[in-house]
């Protein structure tokens, strides 16, 4: 199995960072990887959503587990691998928010299906903070 795991604190609130999670056709203002999406359903376990990556490349994902303001879980399978990123928000103690995107991936190819899955993570939660960060209008 091949993990990883990227952090990312906000001083938004954890109800801030769920608004922008549980808006998925919005991702695409802060998720510069996804050209398309498409949320089959309403943000709840067992509903799936359509991405379309910047080059193309489109896959069918699954919400497994979804908690408002703590996060959510989806599933992917491709070709013969399964993966999972856990999108975690956590309260700390300091009044601050810890949004982490831990990734589980299984399967033949997982250690090569790694680093392309998270490989902008790092990228993708500055830009949530920064969303969850800008001023509400």
């Amino acid at each position: 199995m091949w993990t990883s795991q990227y952090s990312q604190t906000t001083s938004a609130s954890p109800q801030r960072v769920w608004a922008l999670m549980a808006d998925v056709p919005g991702w695409k203002s802060w998720n510069a990887g996804i050209a398309e999406i498409t949320l089959h359903g309403p943000f709840a376990a067992g509903t799936t959503f359509l991405m379309q990556l910047p080059d193309g490349i489109a896959f069918t994902s699954t919400l497994l587990d979804v908690q408002p303001n703590q996060g959510f879980t989806d599933e992917t399978l491709i070709e013969g691998n399964r993966v999972l990123v856990h999108h975690r928000i956590e309260p700390e103690a300091d009044g601050n928010t810890r949004i982490t995107y831990a990734t589980e991936i299984s399967g033949p190819q997982a250690a090569e299906l790694g680093p392309m899955v998270t490989g902008d993570f790092a990228e993708v939660l500055q830009a949530l903070k920064a969303a969850a960060e800008r001023p509400q209008s």
